[in-house]
């Protein structure tokens, strides 16, 4: 047969609802979509490509005839039933944090690593959001130029932390214009009309897990040598995550000729033309495929270094989108066949 059969594990939440969207569109041969969820869940139904499907348990037996299964159901669902969809003869891209830095798995994005895919043993990791979007900006310039070192604070949507919290903003703001007093519920302060600098757990040193999956996968994914210096916080923006890079190479550079990389990189949207007030936004960046790139220009406190700005949509490109594009690259570079 020459048309998949393709999972989404999570289908309905906000990741997995991205992923169906983005399916539709894809260039998979998709037959049939199998959209799976949690036990309470079944029966509900999803819409693709014009038509109700009814959702069906995540459960040892669901992934049998299935080619390829999305998942974005948390590390520990991902735990569980991934090696059971490659038991059952799926190929597994997970978005969780599951298997990212497993030395068996693949993590991967397309743009940047995607002959890591080869070899692969049926479970490809998809990473972190932040991530995703910072290497795909920097691959262009380590390629050409070898990147010694990035200084990175990102700016991070509350949707990365899933449907309460989006609640949680709405009713936050509106609790401060009404003069009530906000409850902070979903994060351990206010996160309307604030910043915190505190994104998953505290680990090792005062950085965060956030913070130290960064540097894990970008030494994962691009190279072991760079050194990424750090700091994850969450900012009251519904979606789009922005990043402020300082980039520092071992050869030298002319900013143009920066500029005219980036702008035929894969996955980039250059946008920097200050005088025009155009630089990346997270408000124009929702909806959108790429990884937006402006605010390019040179560092003057270290020599080959310099300063970028960077936004992408979080649920997209830094997780429902590379997901679909892991898999279709599997697909075409024939890594998994249709039946």
């Amino acid at each position: 047969m020459d048309a998949l059969r393709v999972a989404v594990v999570g289908a309905l939440g906000a990741v997995g609802t991205e992923m169906i969207q983005i399916l539709e569109s894809s260039s998979l041969p998709i037959e049939e979509l199998v959209p799976l969820d949690i036990k309470e869940n079944a029966g509900r139904s999803v819409t693709f490509k014009g038509k109700a499907v009814e959702v069906q348990e995540a459960r040892r037996g669901a992934f049998k005839g299935v080619d390829i299964a999305l998942f974005s159901a948390g590390a520990g669902a991902s735990e569980v039933l991934a090696p059971i969809a490659v038991e059952e003869g799926a190929v597994v891209v997970d978005n969780s944090s599951q298997w990212r830095m497993d030395p068996r798995i693949p993590l991967v994005v397309p743009e940047v690593n995607p002959d890591a895919l080869k070899g692969h043993q049926g479970i490809i990791a998809n990473p972190n959001c932040s991530t995703i979007q910072m290497v795909v900006a920097l691959a262009p310039i380590h390629k050409r130029y070898r990147i010694r070192r990035v200084v990175v604070a990102t700016y991070q949507a509350v949707s990365g932390s899933g449907m309460p919290a989006i609640r949680e903003l709405i009713s936050q703001t509106e609790d401060k214009l009404e003069g009530k007093k906000p409850k902070a519920e979903v994060y351990p302060h206010q996160i309307a009309f604030n910043a915190l600098p505190h994104i998953d757990v505290f680990v090792e040193e005062g950085y965060t897990k956030e913070e130290m999956k960064m540097v894990n996968e970008t030494h994962k994914i691009l190279d072991s040598a760079i050194q990424v210096n750090p700091t994850a916080v969450r900012i009251p923006v519904f979606r789009g995550h922005s990043e402020a890079l300082t980039v520092e190479t071992e050869k030298s550079f002319e900013l143009e000729d920066i500029k005219a990389l980036l702008k035929k990189a894969p996955g980039i949207a250059l946008q920097d033309d200050p005088e025009l007030n155009m630089y990346p936004m997270p408000i124009e960046a929702e909806g959108r495929n790429e990884v937006f790139v402006g605010r390019i220009r040179r560092d003057h406190t270290a020599g080959n270094s310099l300063n970028m700005w960077v936004v992408s949509d979080n649920l997209r490109k830094g997780a429902a989108l590379n997901t679909v594009q892991i898999a279709e690259t599997l697909y075409t570079r024939s890594l998994i066949t249709a039946r």
